[in-house]
């Protein structure tokens, strides 16, 4: 796992999954520690259209460019899904946050050969 987070760290192009505008939460906070460790990073939630004047995509397919690295802070439910685009696009890496995995959902990320982390936080490794 160490290996992942620290090549995960090494890629540039971030996607963060459930991003959000509400400051208190971890999509927003990620978000923008990424932002301020020199990140490109790209926001996807289909209920918003910009945060912080930002734009917001609706899904990895609209993105301008793809990402290297994927960052789910939505519910495992939500993962799931997501983990079929995110092989179709070619994307290597996927963290998932506390909270947004199960079983099932690190399984399926597997079978799919994603390099992976679970049981780490972005906001933990980048102090």
């Amino acid at each position: 796992m160490q290996n992942n987070i620290k090549e995960m760290l090494d890629q540039k192009v971030w996607t963060v999954i459930g991003v959000t505008p509400d400051k208190n939460k971890f999509g927003y906070k990620i978000y923008n520690k990424l932002k301020n460790h020199g990140y490109t990073v790209y926001g996807v939630n289909p209920k918003y259209n910009e945060v912080d004047g930002e734009k917001i995509y609706s899904t990895l397919d609209e993105l301008p460019e793809k990402p290297t690295c994927v960052n789910m802070v939505v519910s495992p439910h939500i993962s799931i899904q997501v983990l079929d685009e995110i092989k179709k696009q070619g994307i290597k890496y996927v963290w998932f946050q506390p909270g947004t995995f199960n079983n099932e959902v690190i399984e399926k990320a597997e079978e799919l050969d994603l390099n992976i982390v679970h049981h780490a936080c972005v906001l933990v490794e980048l102090g």
